[in-house]
């Protein structure tokens, strides 16, 4: 038996009463954590700019779950690591502490 894990929860007002709605969305498949950081090595220490899903799913060292796949990329996608172009996925996300001191110091235009 495969255990459901809820996805989200959120509260909403509405005129001074508290409504609770749970807007949970469950997988029955979830991916674990080992599979989502092989999927993240692969996607920062690839080559190319652009990896297209089926290129991603070659170059993991092992099979992994079409479904679990987008689950993974989705969440990527949603903490802004990947981006999806008509190209394919691109990584974006950037942990070099030299450009994250040159954002904080900059000035905006």
């Amino acid at each position: 038996m495969y255990k459901r894990i809820p996805f989200r929860h959120i509260t909403v007002t509405k005129d001074d009463d508290m409504v609770s709605k749970d807007l949970t969305q469950t997988y029955e498949h979830s991916p674990n954590l080992n599979t989502v950081i092989m999927v993240e090595e692969v996607l920062h220490s690839m080559d190319e700019s652009v990896i297209t899903v089926a290129e991603l799913k070659r170059r993991l060292p092992r099979k992994v779950n079409h479904n679990k796949l987008k689950i993974i990329l989705r969440y990527l996608h949603e903490s802004n690591k990947i981006v999806f172009t008509p190209d394919g996925i691109t990584w974006i996300f950037n942990t070099d502490p030299n450009l994250r001191r040159a954002i904080s110091l900059g000035f905006e235009l």
